[in-house]
């Protein structure tokens, strides 16, 4: 059963970094009622994440960098183990994926593969991220990576053996829920 929805009111509560509305709306309940309720929701646009894996290696390409919200709700140094991500700006989830793979890791990657997509945080954040997945190789290096300076990223390239970041996972090292799902998913498919 699809639920019925009017929308009654949206107002713009911020546009700073990005966009965080509330939203009122009449919503019919299975029962048949009709309830009024309100709710924000945070548009930060849509985004693409990719977890580079060398098979002869057995190693996996992640980053570190800080991340305030995790140091605000007690992460003590704020820096968080990743799977290369960002937004999409206005590109197709494949181009902004090579794109930020090469200025995040230094990885030039040629086949790229489109796993799934998810909501993270659907309660509140309206983003669907893209999961992909791309073998490297050392020859595929073709700068030290690290981010965009004009984007104040500074992002440290962390080249792990896969069992290592598998324990990271379970030992509490990695807490990135996108990098959790990707080695997941490496390791649920045999990826190395």
């Amino acid at each position: 059963m699809t639920p019925e929805v009017k929308i009654i009111d949206t107002t713009v509560l911020s546009n700073n970094w990005y966009t965080l509305k509330k939203v009122t709306y009449d919503y019919r309940k299975r029962n048949g009622d009709w309830e009024r309720q309100s709710r924000e929701a945070y548009d930060r646009g849509n985004g693409a994440v990719i977890l580079l894996y060398n098979k002869a290696q057995q190693t996996v390409i992640l980053t570190r960098q800080f991340r305030m919200p995790t140091y605000i709700n007690g992460n003590p140094d704020g820096m968080l183990i990743e799977a290369c991500a960002g937004l999409l700006e206005k590109v197709n989830p494949e181009e902004c994926i090579r794109r930020e793979a090469e200025e995040e890791t230094g990885y030039r990657i040629t086949d790229v593969k489109k796993i799934f997509e998810a909501y993270m945080s659907p309660g509140s954040v309206t983003e669907i991220l893209y999961f992909f997945v791309a073998a490297y190789d050392d020859s595929m290096k073709v700068t030290d990576g690290g981010g965009l300076e004009h984007e104040q990223e500074e992002i440290e390239v962390l080249k792990i053996p896969f069992t290592e970041a598998l324990q990271m996972v379970a030992d509490g090292r990695i807490r990135d829920a996108k990098t959790i799902m990707l080695l997941q998913y490496a390791q649920l498919h045999q990826l190395l």
